[in-house]
């Protein structure tokens, strides 16, 4: 079974894991424990440290030193992102046909461009689609997220925000495709569906042979947990790319639904069971800790 995708980058599965695990303790890792962790997911302890060491200059990781070991924490803008990011996860709010459009009007001086791309890379990163040069549209919302998030990042000097509905004689079905990138963002729930459509039978079927407790620091539960990161953190871009239109405006045989199905569903059988492992190697680590004794098994629980 297929657990590793190979183009995801060590940063973002180290970035997975502390918005996963992090947030339930206090914030921060020990190097050790981000090296048995990446360790479960077939990373070499020297590719952990140089990771580590590459989002600490980055900004990403901040360090702190306790009474143990050397440990490092998320830097506060990257935890807001991860609370914006669980909402557009866990709770996706699809528009409807007759729901207002939200337009972005922008114009950024020549002499700051640098600017210009980091407003467009936010405007593509809330879902927005581009209908022409210095017009981005999106459902109606997502504005007041994109208006926090751009006047948090200071762009929103260059902005105008509109509510508006559309008035055009021609059907929006058509128009859609070209605001959007759909055929590249089918392709990507494609993908992920190669990966996972079958998961859900297959983790199934595994756990309910191994009866009804698993053992938090034992082979299945490591299994699970090096199945479980990879996927949430390949599943991490889609709401981020994909705006949540209607289902009306989508062409036939929108992958999205199966997508998210899947995800749905091994999130239910393998979350608990990837969470009392790796607090397993927390508890290792820092002594007694959550998940220190037998979890049931999700199948069962069900």
């Amino acid at each position: 079974m297929e657990t590793h995708p190979s183009k995801l980058q060590h940063q973002q599965l180290i970035v997975t894991l502390y918005g996963l695990y992090g947030r339930s303790t206090d914030g921060t890792f020990p190097v050790a424990v981000l090296v048995d962790m990446l360790g479960a997911l077939g990373i070499e302890p020297p590719a952990v440290r140089s990771t580590v060491s590459r989002l600490k200059r980055n900004g990403v990781l901040v360090s702190r030193r306790d009474a143990h070991a050397a440990s490092y924490c998320l830097s506060a803008d990257v935890l807001d992102a991860f609370e914006e990011g669980d909402q557009r996860i866990y709770a996706p709010e699809r528009s409807h046909p007759n729901d207002p459009w939200s337009l972005v009007i922008f114009s950024v001086p020549e002499a700051e461009r640098n600017r210009r791309y980091e407003l467009r890379t936010e405007l593509n990163s809330l879902g927005f689609g581009a209908v022409g040069a210095g017009v981005a549209i999106a459902p109606s919302n997502v504005l007041s997220q994109a208006m926090r998030r751009l006047k948090d990042r200071g762009l929103d000097q260059y902005v105008e925000f509109f509510n508006a509905d559309y008035l055009s004689q021609q059907d929006i079905r058509s128009k859609v495709p070209q605001w959007w990138d759909l055929q590249g963002l089918d392709e990507q729930y494609r993908e992920f569906l190669g990966y996972y459509g079958a998961a859900e039978g297959e983790w199934s079927a595994r756990l309910e042979t191994a009866g009804g407790t698993i053992e938090p620091a034992g082979e299945l539960a490591r299994e699970a947990f090096a199945f479980y990161v990879p996927m949430l953190t390949l599943w991490r871009r889609f709401p981020y790319r994909d705006p949540n239109l209607p289902l009306e405006f989508l062409p036939d045989g929108w992958k999205a639904p199966a997508a998210k199905h899947a995800f749905w569903a091994i999130d239910a059988l393998l979350a608990p069971i990837a969470k009392a492992y790796a607090f397993s190697l927390l508890g290792s680590r820092r002594g007694a800790g959550p998940g220190a004794s037998a979890i049931q098994d999700s199948a069962s629980a069900q």
